[in-house]
């Protein structure tokens, strides 16, 4: 008798996992008789897989984060023209203008402040910067009539740092290990839809059920060859599959695997 062969889900990368998952799934909505008789583990591997895609997607990357950019973008643009201005009032040949400048311009060489460094330290030294701008150096700045330029290297800076405290925010509202747990979920989910087809495929004959469970083998067989670095034969006949186990998932009965998930 045909059935579901064995494959251990758990040794996949985190991409691969998703995808056999969503194949499975998207096989079995689309066999009448698998959608019929086993709905409801059908409904299950289908609402885990929504899950998993859903936390896969926040742990690859905060929606913020190319906002975060174009901010950072913007103050560096607005930092780096305030120190050319600067620099160009130095030799200008009015001494209150150019003493201005002299102060100004030993103020950005005493921050050293580099656009490249890490982001929440520039961060934290713009504002210190600003801050001196906005108070004990505010007589220079306004005699060089930069007030503009503080004004809107304050505005970039504020949200340069309200969109990273957001985003720090955001992580910290997903549970630890969201990923991993509903990657078990779908495991769960799958091994209990294998069980019920071979179940079916058992008590009722395997005619109606060979188109999913070829389907699935043939899926097995490949995951293991391409993913797992497994050596895979196709299931066959009577034994339903290549390690002499049948049923569903049984999480380390195969040889070699792919890449840590990373979790």
């Amino acid at each position: 008798m045909k059935e579901i062969s064995t494959i251990s889900l758990e040794r996949m990368n985190n991409g691969a996992h998703f995808l056999y998952v969503s194949n499975i799934l998207t096989r079995a909505e689309a066999d009448s008789k698998v959608k019929t008789k086993a709905a409801a583990q059908v409904a299950a591997l289908k609402a885990a897989v929504a899950q998993e895609d859903k936390d896969l997607k926040i742990s690859q990357k905060s929606l913020l984060t190319d906002d975060i950019a174009k901010a950072d973008a913007e103050r560096d643009a607005l930092y780096s023209g305030y120190k050319k201005a600067v620099a160009g009032f130095l030799n200008l040949p009015v001494e209150a203008i150019a003493q201005a400048a002299k102060v100004l311009n030993q103020h950005i060489k005493d921050y050293a402040i580099d656009p490249k460094m890490q982001l929440d330290r520039e961060t934290g030294l713009l504002l210190n910067l600003i801050t001196d701008l906005e108070g004990k150096y505010k007589p220079e700045v306004e005699t060089l009539s930069l007030t503009p330029f503080v004004t809107n290297l304050k505005a970039a800076n504020e949200r340069v740092r309200t969109l990273t405290a957001s985003r720090t925010d955001e992580k910290a509202g997903i549970t630890v290990g969201a990923l991993k747990t509903s990657r078990k979920a779908s495991d769960d989910a799958y091994r209990m839809l294998v069980k019920m087809v071979n179940a079916l495929a058992l008590v009722e004959g395997e005619t109606d059920y060979v188109p999913f469970i070829d389907y699935v083998n043939a899926e097995i067989v490949h995951y293991k060859r391409e993913v797992l670095g497994q050596k895979a034969t196709a299931a066959c006949t009577t034994g339903g599959n290549d390690s002499g186990n049948t049923g569903g998932n049984t999480g380390g009965s195969d040889n070699g695997e792919a890449p840590d998930p990373a979790l």
